[in-house]
């Protein structure tokens, strides 16, 4: 038994990765002045799945890129551990997107000229310290596909294929933007599967963004957002494996 558990405290929680305090991001001006986000307050703690859950236009891609350093925020403040990434210039955003995060979108950005193993390879020259490219490649289940190109892929293999550039990096935070939007009910289901694993199996944080209410029971926190709000935040009691999703 901790002191802290000898005392009555709660036991110790994970660190926190993200915290966001009043973040607004406002694009245009004048008459076209559009507020994507207003006085959003969010933490996610290491190790989590959230999913960011909403509507077309509630805000959820806005947010993703500002918490992935893609974007910054108009005002409030963001940090990321200690680092407060609301004061950060360029290349310290660059720097942060290059050590500690792993993108993937919902195309796959992958480079037809180049094999699977190739293309999840270009990332590893700007990382500190990468997996094996043939590691990460195994991780999403395509060994046997790692000389095919991207035109020999179905759909789900190649989001496959852009989940394993992602991860070889070693991210602490994966982030990922309508990940099966392009893809069928069962193919989707197959890259959720993945996603799933990195985060129990590496530890690595991941949120995900969609507007498919049943992927939301797979996740630790669900955060809803409208209008660029966060209407809501909601623990699930029971997580539920990706075969038990159904929509």
């Amino acid at each position: 038994m901790t002191a802290a558990h000898a005392f009555g405290q709660p036991p110790e929680i994970a660190p926190v990765v993200f915290r966001a305090e009043q973040i607004t991001k406002t694009y245009g001006s004048g008459e076209v002045r559009v507020e994507a986000l207003r006085a959003v307050d969010l933490q996610v703690q290491r190790g989590e799945f959230v999913v960011l859950l909403g509507p077309s236009g509630s805000g959820k891609s806005t947010l993703l890129n500002i918490l992935g350093g893609l974007d910054v925020a108009s005002t409030g403040r963001l940090w990321f551990g200690d680092e407060e990434l609301s004061a950060a210039d360029d290349a310290a955003l660059t720097r942060y997107r290059r050590e500690h995060v792993g993108f993937v979108f919902q195309f796959y950005n992958l480079i037809p000229s180049l094999t699977v193993r190739e293309n999840v390879a270009l990332v590893t020259d700007i990382a500190r310290d990468p997996m094996p490219v043939d590691d990460a490649i195994d991780r999403v289940g395509l060994t046997p596909r790692r000389d095919h190109f991207p035109a020999q892929l179905s759909g789900g293999e190649q989001q496959r294929v852009a989940i394993a550039r992602a991860i070889v990096k070693r991210p602490d935070v994966l982030l990922c933007d309508e990940p099966t939007g392009a893809l069928d009910y069962q193919t989707g289901k197959l890259v959720l599967e993945v996603i799933a694993r990195i985060n129990a199996e590496l530890g690595t944080t991941a949120i995900v963004i969609t507007h498919n209410a049943a992927i939301a029971g797979m996740a630790d926190r669900v955060v809803t957002l409208g209008d660029g709000r966060i209407l809501r935040v909601e623990a699930n009691a029971h997580k539920l494996q990706p075969s038990e999703l159904a929509w």
